[in-house]
């Protein structure tokens, strides 16, 4: 089974993982610079206003995304060893808020560990890719025995499952070599992995629904 597993030197892991987070905050980030420029054109007054809510709007997507990746991809700083579920729901609404995507939180437990929660807000982020014309995520958390058992199910009308994201997720390289895009999944699959436990993804009905699965030891 390791012998399948892509092995990614720590500089190139690290120059993906920061062309992703760069990539994800490109938007808010630009909607910010817009706002200013707006702003700062006295041939533009009449749309102040405007610029003003621009401004908001992006220091706020930008916020919440970087308050989201600073758990999904980082250490957490000084967050606590078990992260609240409360919290980290809280988080995946701010960056996934209900739209054409609604997100059904069945949380069964209190907590996660630090890997267990990156791994669940990844796959948060994998499911929006899931179901591209919108649908519904049901996110569920338990403890079964002695791990932490996460089940992401995205249903939704043309629902499915980018192979290139399926095989990166069980640790392959992708065909083209490894971008902002297809690393994330790499990344999600490589803490389940390191942890001891198992992740997987499959398309269980097609067209409709497809479903990630996560099982993270409790250490």
């Amino acid at each position: 089974m390791s012998a399948n597993i892509t092995k990614l030197t720590a500089a190139d892991l690290a120059a993906l993982l920061c062309a992703r987070i760069c990539h994800d905050l490109v938007g808010p980030v630009g909607a910010l610079e817009t706002g200013l420029d707006l702003l700062n054109d006295d041939d533009n007054l009449d749309m102040h206003d405007d610029a003003i809510e621009l401004i908001k709007t992006g220091a706020g997507q930008a916020s919440a995304k970087l308050k989201f990746l600073r758990i999904a991809f980082g250490a957490g700083g000084s967050a606590p060893a078990i992260m609240a579920c409360d919290e980290l729901e809280r988080l995946g609404r701010g960056v996934y808020p209900d739209g054409k995507v609604v997100y059904d939180w069945q949380m069964g437990i209190d907590g996660l560990s630090k890997p267990a929660a990156r791994v669940l807000l990844n796959l948060v982020m994998l499911s929006v890719q899931a179901v591209p014309l919108g649908g519904t995520v049901a996110i569920l958390a338990k403890t079964v025995e002695e791990s932490v058992e996460i089940t992401l199910t995205c249903t939704g009308n043309k629902a499915r499952l980018d192979p290139a994201i399926s095989k990166t997720l069980a640790g392959g390289a992708p065909q083209d070599g490894f971008s902002g895009r297809t690393i994330q999944p790499f990344y999600t699959g490589m803490i389940a992995r390191e942890t001891g436990g198992e992740i997987s993804a499959d398309e269980v009905s097609e067209g409709t629904c497809v479903v990630f699965k996560a099982k993270i030891p409790n250490t």
